[in-house]
């Protein structure tokens, strides 16, 4: 029954379209929007069609929210704080947050600041482009080279991991 009602829900809201609103004669020298099709246009070109392709217009599919399974809201709060209670330096888990925060903020400045001269923008695009280029020739054209990036990611990783 709720599926019946969503659906005939959504195909009203297909079917709900803005009237035209009343415009003036003194417009600016900007040209005029063709004004949407009306329900009553719609409903009129709907009734010319066969009954196949009307109902193939109107389709609506439902899902059934009884297959997803739900988060319960107090096991998530339950969760998150075990797992605050098992970090040991809290202070310093609340420092690199904080520094995260500040570091996003700062980028951000930093990115809508180049973003505002004039022509830095297109340069530093260009200057992209062509490190591209050259990684691809460098590194991704022939499969020696290929080879050579593969076991510097992997020295990378292991370096990271501690491993090495």
């Amino acid at each position: 029954m709720a599926a019946a009602a969503s659906t005939s829900m959504a195909a009203t809201a297909v079917l709900i379209h803005r009237l035209p609103t009343k415009t003036t004669a003194n417009c600016s020298a900007l040209p005029c929007l063709p004004h949407r099709f009306s329900t009553l246009a719609f409903s009129t070109s709907l009734k010319h069609l066969p009954e196949t392709r009307r109902s193939s217009l109107l389709q609506v599919k439902a899902s059934s929210s009884d297959e997803t399974s739900a988060v319960d809201a107090n096991e998530l709060i339950t969760e998150l704080k075990e797992k605050w209670d098992a970090v040991e330096n809290k202070s310093t888990v609340l420092v690199y947050g904080g520094g995260a925060i500040v570091g996003i903020w700062l980028a951000s400045t930093v990115v809508g600041a180049v973003n505002s001269v004039p022509l830095l923008p297109k340069i530093l695009e260009l200057v992209g482009l062509g490190y591209t280029g050259w990684f691809v020739y460098r590194y991704l054209l022939f499969k020696s080279s290929r080879k050579e990036l593969a076991e510097d990611i992997e020295g990378l990783k292991k370096k990271i991991a501690g491993t090495e």
